[in-house]
């Protein structure tokens, strides 16, 4: 157990070391005050909060309410400071999720190489995907993904239930852990711990989004249709399928810039994202039974909820650089081969998203040969999910194998008795 607690310490030691190195990469350009990314956006809403305004009632904001506390927290300071801020409070966060990583690997069981490995793929992670890492918001609700996971692996039910919500209303996504929460809570102490989960979760999350709703009801109403109207953005799956198509002539893509981010509009991909949105609820209903079925361990656990995140990534209707950021302290969470397959395969899929991302957007929206690029990382991406699905698939087929041979000694030692 000492021995165990070293390496963990030292695993999250050795990585935060490693992501100081990587934040100082050129291409990270954390010091440049000339790389703002989205904070000049998120500086006129905490500016708006500090100035005594109400998100969704007196302006509007459309990102969920537990995603204030980001945006306000930089306004402390000179204003041109605020960008500043804000990509030092994103490091902070980011260097959480190394420690959580280590925390939760080391609950599951891992070895300490394990356990090392883990840490250095969320370290590195600055270093593949660029100068987007650290001006965006979204080591926020990774950093609350991973502490409920965290928690839940220790068997914090509670407490894994609470950050679970907190991070919901952060921004949508981890929602899709709670049934995995509530399987593993059953597993661990039947209905009633189960139970105990999703009213912790209900009641935080309610508590956090309740005196929005009474104040601006209609404005976040307003903000999640918003949410679910939006269109095929241009970096998702089955937009770069179309991008491709486009360059082999086979299809006229049409690109329009509405709900914040550029589009293809048409029935086509309509259609695309229509069966995107099946096909995820597919995958993420099989990812729920398979780990409800499986041995239910914490380490079944991790790799149920970074392949229910996966899905939820690859099969949207948007893809931005950013979204990748949310599977930088999951996909390494999973053990074992193919685990570490998916996350060299995720490092690899940040690279190549690096490459658009670090200031070619424009030649995406252009339909320059570069959309080729978006398809391949995309490819990557669905390539990571394949693997996560395989692991889920050998833990259950180990679990039975496992069963069948306990069956079978018990039912010899129960003949010669």
């Amino acid at each position: 157990m000492r021995t165990a607690r070293r390496h963990t310490i030292a695993a999250a030691l050795a990585g935060l070391v490693l992501l100081s190195l990587a934040t100082a990469a050129p291409n990270v350009q954390f010091l440049d005050e000339r790389n703002v990314g989205d904070t000049h956006l998120y500086s006129l809403y905490g500016e708006n909060v500090r100035d005594g305004s109400v998100p969704y009632d007196d302006f509007y904001m459309e990102y969920p309410p537990g995603a204030i506390p980001v945006f306000v927290a930089p306004t402390v300071g000179a204003e041109e400071q605020y960008a500043s801020n804000s990509k030092w409070i994103q490091w902070l966060l980011a260097a959480g999720c190394v420690v959580l990583v280590a925390l939760a690997v080391s609950s599951a069981g891992r070895t300490a190489s394990g356990v090392y490995l883990a840490t250095a793929a969320v370290a590195v992670a600055p270093v593949a995907l660029g100068r987007v890492t650290f001006t965006r918001f979204d080591f926020w609700p990774a950093a609350l993904t991973g502490l409920a996971l965290a928690l839940l692996a220790r068997r914090r039910h509670r407490l894994g239930g609470g950050a679970l919500a907190v991070a919901t209303a952060a921004k949508i996504y981890p929602v899709v852990l709670l049934p995995l929460a509530i399987a593993f809570a059953w597993r661990e102490g039947g209905r009633r711990k189960a139970r105990d989960v999703l009213m912790v979760y209900a009641l935080v999350l309610v508590g956090i989004v309740l005196p929005f709703a009474a104040l601006g009801a209609g404005g976040i109403a307003h903000s999640l249709l918003e949410q679910l109207r939006r269109p095929l953005q241009i970096e998702s799956l089955g937009s770069s399928i179309l991008l491709a198509a486009g360059q082999l002539d086979l299809y006229e893509p049409t690109v329009v810039t509405s709900h914040g981010s550029q589009n293809l509009a048409g029935n086509l991909p309509a259609a695309l994202a229509l069966l995107a949105a099946l096909g995820g609820l597919l995958l993420l209903g099989a990812t729920w039974l398979a780990f409800a079925r499986g041995p239910g361990a914490p380490a079944d656990l991790l790799a149920a909820a970074a392949t229910a995140v996966v899905v939820f990534v690859v099969l949207g209707k948007v893809l931005s650089p950013q979204y990748l950021i949310w599977l930088i302290p999951l996909v390494p969470l999973v053990g074992g081969r193919r685990g570490c397959a998916a996350a060299g395969l995720l490092l690899l899929a940040l690279a190549v998203t690096q490459v658009w991302a670090q200031g070619r957007f424009g030649e995406v929206v252009a339909l320059e040969p570069v959309v080729w690029l978006v398809l391949l990382r995309n490819l990557v991406l669905v390539a990571v999910l394949v693997l996560l699905l395989q692991v889920l698939r050998r833990r259950r087929e180990e679990d039975e194998e496992a069963a069948g041979r306990g069956a079978l000694v018990a039912a010899r030692a129960e003949q010669r008795s």
